[in-house]
């Protein structure tokens, strides 16, 4: 079943989540049909708080991905049709120490059409559990690092906006305040 996927301007997208501490099928539902509602809105991740849950919970995936990026898992290098789509439940990032921070154009289901630049660390370290509750360190670069910063960005009641620089938001931001305006007019019916 897909799920309906919020919009800016709710309260909800700048919530921080809380922590997963229950590892039960139906959070594992509530995984799988986030999973679904991503694949249908052809994203390559989504957060919890973008389904209207303030939880420390994320999907991610990048099989269809054009993007060159590296990833161990574990301490392997799995292909990624074995763990992937992933679910990240309490996910902790660190940048990797000396990565270069690099621009790059971003997305967001929750700002359909709007696009921008966003400065982040090209490498990071995670650790985060499945939707089981097996805790796993992941260590990736590229879009793969950048999908999971900016869901984590959204765990945290963070928006891909706010990372944007002045120039960059200035020129998106006639196309927000008429999402806003949209979202608001839409929590009416």
């Amino acid at each position: 079943m897909t799920l309906r996927i919020v919009h800016y301007n709710k309260p909800v997208l700048r919530t921080k989540g809380a922590r997963v501490t229950t590892f039960d099928p139906a959070l594992a539902r509530l995984a799988a049909e986030m999973v679904e509602t991503m694949h249908e809105a052809e994203g390559i991740g989504l957060a919890a708080q973008q389904i209207g849950h303030a939880l420390q919970l994320c999907v991610v995936d990048l099989r269809g991905a054009d993007a060159k990026f590296s990833w161990e898992l574990d301490g392997a290098r799995p292909p990624l049709e074995l763990f992937m789509p992933m679910t990240l439940a309490n996910p902790a990032v660190t940048p990797v120490k000396g990565t270069e921070v690099t621009s790059y154009e971003e997305g967001c289901l929750s700002f359909p059409g709007i696009r921008g630049d966003v400065l982040r660390p090209d490498a990071i370290r995670v650790t985060f559990q499945d939707e089981r509750g097996t805790p796993h360190q992941l260590s990736c670069d590229g879009l793969f690092a950048r999908c999971i910063q900016h869901e984590v960005d959204h765990l945290n009641g963070v928006l891909f906006i706010e990372r944007m620089d002045k120039k960059v938001r200035a020129g998106i931001d006639d196309a927000v305040k008429i999402l806003a305006k949209e979202t608001k007019a839409a929590g009416r019916k």
